[in-house]
């Protein structure tokens, strides 16, 4: 196991890699507040939409993960007069995604996945500066390594598994899943996030760009790219809400329009318009 750290903004953040995965201090990131780090990433945990992220990503990468029990910690996370701490979540759940260490060095790590959650959960705007910093030191094992990172790739499969996991569940039949069917489900839900951050559909942009290479999200910008990221999270958790698809348009609209216009603003952003 080998520790190295990134500076956000002037906050030193240490990074982990254990078992070939980059965990990354929770602790670290939530010192951007006034805060005790504790009290933030307990506020996290009872977040409904994060706790829905958790659940998922465990049960993608997780095969010990006490689905059960997640139900359980839900609803207790739901009452304020319950303790709630990532040592408890771990504990209840054998999650993976995120360790508790005690000690002089220690405090609460999480996979890079949940850590960028986190992130997001508290400052878009710090997101970006975030993954600017964590996408130079990848840049930088890659080169080092002879490897190859790319931002596109990654921004584009950061919360792709969540959100198919929760259209499957909750919106197709179990009789089509693996099917063609089953595909017109997550093409529907697709343009229902083309619309909220790009206000078209894939057909619609194809059809204006006829001589455009690629589709509609290879033309994206890396903004556009994390916002959609973002929106396939919170979209993932109206639909196990049971909004129906007119209110999630509605939502995740005005949501992707406040998280673009806060990323617009962040001078983090210049230094990524060359990946365009």
């Amino acid at each position: 196991m080998t520790n190295k750290k990134i500076t956000v903004r002037g906050l030193e953040i240490v990074i982990e890699r254990i078992d070939s995965e980059d965990y990354i201090s929770l602790t670290d990131i939530a010192k951007q507040t006034e805060r005790k780090p504790a009290d933030s990433i307990a506020d996290w945990l009872r977040n409904s939409a994060t706790l829905l992220f958790l659940q998922t990503w465990e049960f993608l990468h997780n095969e010990n993960f006490k689905v059960g029990q997640m139900h359980d910690f839900r609803i207790n996370a739901a009452d304020n007069r319950k303790s709630i701490s990532p040592q408890r979540y771990i504990e209840e759940t054998s999650a993976i995604g995120i360790i508790s260490k005690s000690g002089r060095y220690g405090g609460t790590f999480a996979h890079s996945d949940i850590a960028t959650n986190f992130c997001n959960w508290l400052s878009p705007e710090f997101q970006v500066y975030f993954i600017k910093e964590f996408k130079r030191l990848k840049e930088d094992e890659a080169e080092r390594l002879g490897l190859s990172w790319n931002l596109r790739r990654e921004l584009a499969k950061a919360n792709y598994p969540i959100h198919t996991d929760a259209v499957r569940t909750n919106l197709v039949p179990a009789i089509d899943w693996n099917t063609k069917r089953e595909s017109i489900h997550f093409a529907s839900e697709a343009d229902l996030l083309n619309m909220a951050v790009f206000g078209i559909t894939a057909k619609r942009w194809k059809a204006a760009n006829p001589e455009a290479k690629g589709n509609l999200r290879d033309s994206a910008s890396i903004k556009e790219l994390q916002v959609l990221a973002n929106m396939e999270s919170i979209n993932a958790a109206l639909i196990e809400q049971g909004f129906n698809k007119d209110e999630r348009l509605t939502i995740l609209t005005r949501r992707a329009e406040r998280e673009l216009a806060i990323l617009e603003k962040s001078k983090a952003l210049e230094s990524t318009k060359k990946l365009k």
